[in-house]
């Protein structure tokens, strides 16, 4: 398997090429630093990514929270996340980063507040 990634690590955004199957990597090229190296094997066997989102509220004049998950999380999982978040609805006061999810579907990784509400 051959997958093209752009390197989001620094503004260069060098177009890396990685080959391999699974978790093996064959071989990376394009990249020009260490960073670009391990973002690119990272991204070949193991994508995750920051899920940012809104969920519900019951205030008319601000219906929705921003938020935001704590870590990143597997690209795997995003849309399984989501669904999760969708069920949320907030009715209490919160402030920014408490925690409005926690261990979202079993991944450890908390969703949080970006706003106040």
């Amino acid at each position: 398997m051959r997958k093209e990634i752009i390197c989001t690590v620094c503004p260069m955004g060098c177009p890396i090429t990685v080959t391999g199957e699974g978790d093996k990597i064959e071989e990376v090229a394009g990249y020009t630093c260490k960073k670009g190296l391990e973002y690119a094997a990272n991204e070949f066997a193991h994508p995750v990514r920051i899920l940012t989102t809104t969920v519900k509220t019951k205030d008319e004049k601000n219906p929705l929270l921003p938020v935001r998950s704590e870590k990143p999380v597997p690209k795997e999982k995003i849309m399984d996340c989501m669904a999760e978040v969708k069920k949320v609805r907030i009715n209490k006061k919160i402030n920014r980063y408490d925690v409005i999810i926690s261990d979202i579907c079993g991944t450890g990784i908390d969703i949080v507040a970006t706003g106040n509400y």
